[in-house]
Order: C-alpha cells, then structure tokens, then sequence
C-alpha cells in the first residue's frame, strides 16, 4: 500500500476505537458495563446486529464464494426475515420480563442449572471456535499486503479489539458498530464501482456473461439434501439456524437487550431481516461482477501470493512460470472468444454463437486444466500447502486495480468488519462466563465493582483463547462456510433446548437436558459419516432434542424429574 492508503486506514481505525473508548466510559454498574445500560435507539440497534454478524469473512469470502460458485450462497439467508418475525413474538418479548443479563438465565428458570450451564457451555464452546475464524480473516489481509507472518497481524488485531471491548465494554462494542458500518458501507460500494467501471463491455453483456457461466444462480428449487444452498435448505434449515443465531445466541441476545424499549429492539431486529438478503446478494454479485472482470482481464494463476513465492529458487520455480506462460495465453484466448460469441449474440447470428461458444468451452477447460497442474505443483512441492484460494481472490483485485486512497478504505472496511465481530464476541462470551459460570457456581454475592472487575479480566482471557484458536483457521477452506458449519454443529441443538422450554411445558429439566446430549452426539457424527448439507443440522438437532425430551418425559413422567425440580 502507499503512503495515503495508510493514512486513511489508520485514520479509519483510530477513529473508531478511540470515539468508542470516550463515549463509554463511566460504567458504574454490571447493567452499563454489560448491556449499555438499556438506553440504545433502534438504528443502533440494528446497526450493532448487523455488524456482529457481518464479519471480515463476509467481506473477503463471500465475493470469493460468488467468483466460484455463483450467488446461491444467498438462499443460506432466505429464512432470516421469517426468523426475526418469530423472535420478536416469543423470545423478545420473553427476556425482556424477565430482565436477564444472558440468554441462559431463562433456562434455569424454565428447567434447572445443568441445562443452563450445558447451553451456555455450547455457546462458549462454539463461539469461541467462531470468533477465531473472524480474527484470522483480516490477518491474511494485512499478511498479504505487508508480507509479515500471520500469526503476528492475529495477535496484532486481537489486541486492539480486546482493548477497546475490555475498558468500554457494551456501550464501547455498540459505538464502535455504528461508525465501523459506516466505513464497511463506503469500502464495498467503492470496490463495486471500481469493477463496474474496469470490465470493458456493457453492463448488459457483463451480466450476460455472468449468466451463462452459472453466476447468476441465485435460486435453486431442487429437493436435495446433499447439495448445500438450496431454496429449501435456505428456507427450512436457514430458517433454524437463523433463530438459534439471533435468538439464543449471547453475542446477539445482548445486542438487543440494550434497547430503549420492548419497540426498540424489534425494530432493530426487524430492520436486519428486511436489510440483510439484500446487502448479501451485493456482496455476491460484486464477486460475480469480478468474475467478469477476470474474463477479459488475466487473472493469477493460483490467487494465494504466499504459496507462489515459496515456490523461488526452488526446481519448481521455472514449471510454473511455464504454466503461468500458458494461462495467460490461454485467457487471452477466452477473452477473444467471448468477445465474439458477444457479437454474435448481439447479432442473433446462432451458428457464429455456437461456434464460438464451443471454442470457448475449450479454452474454459485448458484453463481449468492449467490451474489443476499449477495445484498440483504446490501440493508436490510442500504437501502441507493451503490449495484452496478462495479466500484470497477479492483481495488480489483490491490489490492491484483499486485506485490509491481506496485501497486503504477497503482495507479499513474489512479490518472494521472483523473488530465488529469478533468484540462483539467476546464481550458475549466475557458476559456469559460472568453471568451463568462465575456469577451463577463460584461466587454469587460480590459487588458490582467486583463484577465489573472480573468480566474485564475474562475479556482478556477469551481474546487470548481466540487468537490462539486463529493460528489455525487456514485449514478450513472457504471461511464464510467455515464459520456457518461450525455454527450449526451447535445450533441446532441449543435451539432444541429454548423452543423445548417455549412450547412444551411438560418437558421437565432432567429430560431436555439428557435429549440435549443425545442430539449434540447425533449431529456430530451426520458431520462425520455423512455428506448432508450443514443447513440441515439446525433442524436435525433441534427435532431431536424436542422429540427426544417429550418421549423421555412420557414414557418415565415424575421418575425423570429431579428432587430439586417443580413439576
């Protein structure tokens, strides 16, 4: 980067994590420090929702994702907006009574203490894995960039989240969203008229050519339980997943807690609904859009810069410098081609069509041919190389076609999408081992001081736990699948527990908390034995811990009820 990009991502930075710092200082109590003190309007509200979930991933795998894989990814939200609906009608309306600090608490009420402490338990374990993920991400940014270790950048951003959550707390994270929003708006629609602008043809041939190479798939209406986004996985296992996320999820449940008012807070979950399918297909035809760009201009032979320098001085050096030789001629004998099956097109001339859409199948297929030798290079060089480069195509393009300044402020969006996330995060995990572990088992009557004092402390120790889970997330592939498999390994289960505790009150404790254990099991071994969609664990876990409870209560009734328990 030059010198101006780094003045406005630093600019960019310190903004935000100083303004965040100021105007939350003063927390006397465990309610300001933990929940803002309940006094946040519904745009900050929605605004804090929406940051948590849109991390760095989103912003560097998605358009990634889309440049493989086309826009369905997008079904993945498609049960969202219904999910928020149902939120705001049961679960809102329920913690807001009830006053909690945590979702958790309401479990204990509702059953007893182990099922509050599995299900908190389950969150800590899962979004501590998540959390991690979101870290690593803008560390492969800023490692690409300045060429220092990875590992370095994890602890570098991991410290500066850690600071401004650790002295502002809810009120620092919920400051800190509202302008980091702001900078993660202006960055991406930057890049996306960067793209425009840099593909050489009309924006009705460029979405042509993305339509024909299947980037336009947004909707796919087929019943198939092994392919991964469909219209009916987004509907029905998005559908769960999203309201374990939102709904007993502690990362966002303590967004929406700071509300005003019982208004407040839904309106601010129901802003997300409605804003997030549309802000996702953006994202997903930027990297659609980017495909195009790479269809007339030659892309990298493999994206992953650090992979390809290994490769100097070595014998394998000058192998693939010759296939880098043949991929670029071989683009450039797409673009030709797709140039003129345009024209032709454009025409109505069909037999010119077909021609040149048969050659250009052909230089499609040497391409992929090319690139398949280019990773099986790598592989023989260091068997332990990460081949898959998914996560770093959006970033080649920032890199070498955005503008001076731009680049900074695109970086500056990324960096603030993961600080966003991952704060949020760990405040949630700080404030769910206060509440329902120490607070709840350990030492139950302190003051508010000693409180405030020890989630600090557990701060700093879940950001520790955090970066070192990030040293290594570079296994995992595409990360916005990452994150949202890991998720949903969890979900379904957590979720069985708090729609058990809603809707079927002859379910006592001893039994949820057992079919609780059992779904976890079940899930986990559907992750290893077989090939089903991830979406489909939400639901699997979730039917599993509601249908195992209610037969264990039947079929043993008060026998399964602890002495402890209130029928």
């Amino acid at each position: 980067m030059r010198t101006f990009d780094w003045v406005v991502l630093c600019s960019a930075i310190a903004l935000v994590v100083g303004y965040s710092i100021r105007k939350s200082r003063g927390s006397k109590t465990v309610q300001e420090y933990m929940l803002s003190g309940r006094d946040a309007r519904w745009y900050t509200v929605a605004l804090s929702v929406m940051a948590t979930q849109a991390s760095a991933i989103t912003f560097i795998s998605t358009p990634g994702l889309a440049y493989i894989d086309g826009m369905r990814f997008v079904q993945f939200y498609f049960g969202l907006p219904l999910a928020m609906v149902i939120l705001c009608i049961t679960a809102l309306p329920l913690y807001r009574r009830l006053n909690v600090f945590t979702a958790y608490e309401f479990l204990e009420k509702r059953f007893d203490l182990k099922t509050r402490s599995l299900a908190a338990f389950l969150f800590l374990t899962q979004r501590s894995l998540a959390a991690g993920l979101t870290i690593y991400a803008p560390a492969i940014v800023l490692s690409l960039i300045l060429g220092w270790n990875v590992s370095i950048v994890i602890l570098a951003i991991g410290a500066l989240v850690v600071l401004y959550t650790t002295v502002g707390g809810t009120k620092a994270v919920s400051w800190a969203h509202s302008y980091q929003m702001g900078i993660i708006f202006v960055g991406m629609v930057s890049a996306f008229v960067v793209i425009l602008i840099s593909i050489p043809v009309s924006f009705g041939d460029a979405l042509r050519v993305a339509g024909i190479s299947g980037k336009l798939n947004a909707i796919d209406f087929s019943f198939d339980p092994n392919n991964r986004y469909t219209l009916w996985t987004g509907l029905i296992g998005g559908l769960f997943l999203q309201l374990s996320y939102f709904g007993t999820d502690q990362s966002q449940v303590q967004r929406y807690l700071t509300g005003q008012s019982l208004t407040q807070s839904r309106l601010g979950l129901i802003f997300n609904g409605l804003f997030k399918i549309p802000m996702q297909s953006a994202i997903l035809f930027l990297g659609a859009m980017m495909f195009v760009f790479y269809q007339f201009t030659t892309p990298p032979l493999f994206f992953n810069a650090s992979e390809t320098a290994a490769l100097a001085g070595t014998s394998y050096e000058a192998p693939y410098k010759q296939l880098e030789t043949s991929y670029q001629n071989a683009s450039q004998t797409r673009a030709a081609h797709l140039r003129t099956m345009l024209d032709a097109s454009r025409a109505g001339n069909e037999a010119a069509l077909q021609t040149s859409q048969t050659a250009l199948n052909a230089s499609k297929q040497e391409l992929t041919t090319l690139r398949s030798k280019a990773v099986a290079l790598l592989k023989e060089h260091n068997p332990k190389a990460n081949t898959n480069d998914t996560n770093y195509i959006f970033l080649n393009f920032v890199i070498q076609y955005l503008p001076v300044g731009l680049v900074g402020l695109v970086i500056a969006a990324i960096l603030s999408a993961s600080m966003s996330s991952s704060s949020s995060e760990i405040n949630a995990l700080a404030s769910t081992f206060v509440i329902d572990i120490y607070k709840r088992l350990l030492k139950p009557e302190a003051s508010e001081t000693h409180y405030i004092l020890v989630t600090r402390i557990a701060t700093v120790m879940w950001g520790v736990a955090i970066v070192l889970f990030a040293q290594f997330a570079d296994r995992l592939g595409s990360l916005i699948e990452a994150v949202n498999i890991l998720g949903s390994l969890f979900y379904g289960t957590i979720l069985g527990i708090f729609l058990t505790a809603f809707f079927i009150k002859s379910v006592r404790g001893a039994t949820v908390f057992y079919a609780a254990l059992v779904a976890e099991v079940a899930v986990i071994l559907c992750f290893w034995l077989t090939s089903i969609s991830f979406l489909w664990y939400n639901l699997l876990g979730c039917v599993l811990v509601a249908g195992i409870a209610y037969l264990l209560q039947l079929i043993f009734g008060r026998e399964f009820t602890p002495l402890d328990e209130t029928p």
